[in-house]
């Protein structure tokens, strides 16, 4: 689990930091406040983009210590700029980078509490598979899918991130 989940967790919030450059460079290129984008979302009934990547990050760090028996650390969601936001990102992949593999020893039994529904749990495995990585890839490309949506140059290969391609022999 550790050598997949956490270092995806990683590299991919990671990326973010490259959507909000093109978005920086999007908005200067049209004169606007690039901030305007925290507020955009792609339906009115769905969370802005701030809100996606407040919760991204929350789903990366719920994850890894729910898997690692601890409580994750609490973020206020008070951040209202990019920058604070990226803020955000580094605390939380500083968070991600803490753990080493020993850490989630008997994830796969271990019961993880469903905290917005009280008295239900789902075995670590359930949890991961069904719950927490659906969770964070559902937020991540919701807010992927905001800047694209407002005319912001990503692409496959910025949500993808850095793929280190082998050459055949």
């Amino acid at each position: 689990m550790y050598e997949i989940v956490i270092p995806q967790f990683i590299r991919l919030l990671s990326n973010v930091n490259k959507y909000f450059d093109k978005a920086i460079e999007h908005a200067d290129a049209r004169k606007y406040d690039v901030n305007v984008l925290l507020g955009a979302r792609l339906s009115p009934d769905q969370y802005p983009l701030l809100k996606q990547i407040q919760v991204t990050c929350d789903a990366a760090k719920g994850c890894a210590a729910r898997l690692a028996g601890q409580k994750p650390p609490v973020h206020e969601d008070n951040e209202t700029t990019i920058p604070q936001l990226r803020e955000r990102i580094n605390k939380v992949v500083t968070f991600l980078k803490s753990f080493k593999a020993s850490d989630f020893a008997g994830w796969e039994e271990r019961p993880v509490d469903i905290f917005f529904l009280p008295g239900k749990y789902l075995n670590g495995y359930e949890y991961l598979t069904q719950l927490a990585i659906p969770n964070f890839y559902f937020h991540l490309i919701t807010a992927y899918s905001i800047l694209r949506h407002n005319g912001v140059d990503v692409g496959k290969m910025d949500f993808l991130g850095d793929i280190k391609f082998k050459d055949k022999k």
